[in-house]
């Protein structure tokens, strides 16, 4: 029983004096490495702020017309991000082609914009880049009188031209849906007529249900306020766009949405029929210069807001990154397969963009420093090796001036510097490792000391001394 408890304070006290060596040659180390590591310190926060520096705190977007679904879709976007310690700044514009500007002008500081599939040039527009769709834009065209059956092609092209003749709102120029409006116009082979009319959505409704316009193209959520204030209404009809397979081989950033009788409204059987429906898609558009952590703060966004389950999207469908239009971020990319970063999983926004920066810096520096932080140590014994080949030169040569010019008058002196340098030896702080160099150079100063201390002259035997 005493020796298991005496190994056990054995055991303790080794482990105890193993800790407090290896602190004592760790405060050695800093104390004499000290120059070294201050400038590797300073290299990598120079590398941490100019390599990968934090991502701004203030963001501005491009939404679309107040009161419309991209100002309300701003919105949530605005309190998601500001729940993250990020501002998002809304800047309500007249539609998408507003929007593309915003993010094209380089000196502009817009950096984010919703902007609908089809409402721009893929090909004139550079320094963009898409984090993906985030939502349907159906395409709605509404009208007033009598409801227009039709079943042929004489029938549909009869339809048509009842529409090109009318007053119909095809939207504001420069946005979403009069960029819609005129695809479909073109489709068919028509031109913009003189009695089309570049109202807003807002503006179309009221127009429409007072009778002051026939028809009204609307690009919007079934959602919207707008939207709902038409389907509501029994004095309108919404026209299905029969072709709808012929639309997406012509325009292939369409989707067709289905429709089944009676889903607007069961009590008014609305619409009577399966119908198919047009459908454009939002883009989440940004700077390519954007921070990628606030695109991964937008990704995150777009998964919480966009990808409910609404009337025609299904839970998790958005964001989605098909059909985009434009180059897809890297980022995105890195989204669409992995998802967000672990770590923004479970820390806040800020703690993670700063371990993720610092995990960043640290990996690629510590490649660097750690071989030159192994050299240190090998440095260290180096440079001790010298001062004690240095302090052994010093006594050769006093052992030197003995053997040769030894004079009884000045053995205190010698004796006295003998003193010196073994004051200077114990001025030494070496490693464990460098201890038998240490108490060799201690005993060979003594070595001197006591041979100085024998008699006349200290480096002859007392024979020789008689003989001469």
């Amino acid at each position: 029983m005493g020796s298991i408890k005496q190994d056990i304070k054995e055991t303790y006290l080794g482990l105890y004096e193993t800790a407090q060596e290896k602190c004592s040659d760790f405060s050695q180390f800093l104390r004499e490495a000290w120059p070294i590591l201050a400038i590797l310190l300073v290299v990598l926060l120079g590398v941490w702020w100019y390599a990968d520096p934090p991502p701004p705190r203030h963001v501005v977007m491009a939404t679309g017309q107040p009161g419309g679904s991209y100002d309300n879709l701003g919105k949530k976007y605005a309190a998601f991000f500001d729940k993250k310690g990020i501002t998002l700044e809304l800047v309500p514009t007249k539609g998408a082609e507003e929007n593309v500007a915003h993010l094209v002008d380089r000196k502009d500081p817009v950096q984010a914009a919703f902007v609908q599939a089809g409402a721009f040039n893929p090909h004139e527009v550079t320094g963009v880049e898409s984090l993906g769709t985030i939502s349907y834009d159906p395409i709605w065209l509404f009208y007033r009188g009598p409801e227009i059956k039709v079943d042929d092609f004489q029938a549909i092209k009869a339809r048509a031209s009842f529409f090109l003749n009318s007053r119909m709102s095809v939207g504001l120029k420069g946005s979403g849906t009069y960029a819609q409006a005129m695809h479909i116009l073109k489709a068919n082979g028509f031109e913009e007529g003189a009695h089309f009319l570049n109202l807003s959505s807002t503006h179309s409704v009221e127009a429409l249900q007072k009778g002051e316009i026939d028809a009204a193209f609307i690009v919007d959520a079934y959602e919207a306020p707008n939207v709902q204030k038409l389907l509501k209404d029994p004095k309108l009809h919404l026209v299905a766009f029969d072709r709808a397979d012929a639309y997406v081989r012509l325009l292939p950033y369409m989707q067709i949405l289905n429709v089944p009788a009676g889903a607007f409204s069961l009590t008014r059987n609305f619409p009577p029929r399966d119908i198919k429906l047009m459908a454009s898609t939002t883009n989440l558009l940004i700077d390519d210069r954007m921070h990628p952590a606030l695109q991964f703060l937008f990704l995150e966004a777009a998964r919480e807001i966009n990808g409910k389950a609404s009337f025609f999207a299904e839970h998790g469908e958005f964001p989605s990154f098909k059909s985009t239009g434009l180059i897809q971020s890297p980022v995105a990319l890195h989204y669409e397969k992995n998802g967000s970063p672990l770590l923004m999983l479970y820390f806040p926004f800020w703690l993670a963009e700063l371990i993720n920066r610092l995990v960043f810096v640290l990996l690629p520096f510590c490649a660097v420093a750690y071989p030159v932080l192994l050299t240190l140590p090998g440095y260290r014994n180096k440079r001790m090796k010298r001062k004690i080949d240095q302090l052994y030169g010093t006594l050769k040569g006093y052992e030197q001036e003995l053997t040769e010019n030894f004079l009884p008058e000045v053995k205190d002196e010698y004796l006295k510097r003998l003193d010196l340098l073994e004051y200077q030896a114990l001025q030494l702080k070496v490693s464990k490792s460098m201890s038998g160099d240490y108490y060799a150079l201690r005993a060979s100063i003594d070595y001197v000391r006591n041979c100085l201390n024998r008699g006349a002259h200290p480096y002859q035997s007392q024979e020789n001394d008689v003989g001469v």
